[in-house]
């Protein structure tokens, strides 16, 4: 005789954590290159902010200074935010 199928047990779906979330601009700049450039920006905010999220590059650019090309790396960065700052 063949045996029944057991039924899949189901997961229930997990709650989602309320979370608020607070974005800014950052812009990170290099001598190399504008992957280098966004790097240094989410580096150097990941120093002074807490739960950093995401960083979205919004724009770049190059700035001449003489006959150095600077690359710059527009971000925008999330980080989750805590009431208690």
């Amino acid at each position: 005789m063949a045996k029944k199928a057991k039924p899949k047990a189901t997961k229930k779906p997990r709650a989602a954590v309320p979370a608020v979330y607070k974005v800014i601009e950052i812009v990170g700049t290099s001598r190399t290159s504008w992957a280098d450039a966004a790097k240094n920006g989410i580096e150097s905010a990941s120093k002074s902010l807490r739960d950093l999220r995401v960083a979205e590059v919004e724009k770049l650019d190059a700035k001449v200074e003489g006959s150095t090309l600077i690359y710059r790396a527009k971000l925008k960065v999330s980080f989750k935010y805590h009431g208690d700052d």
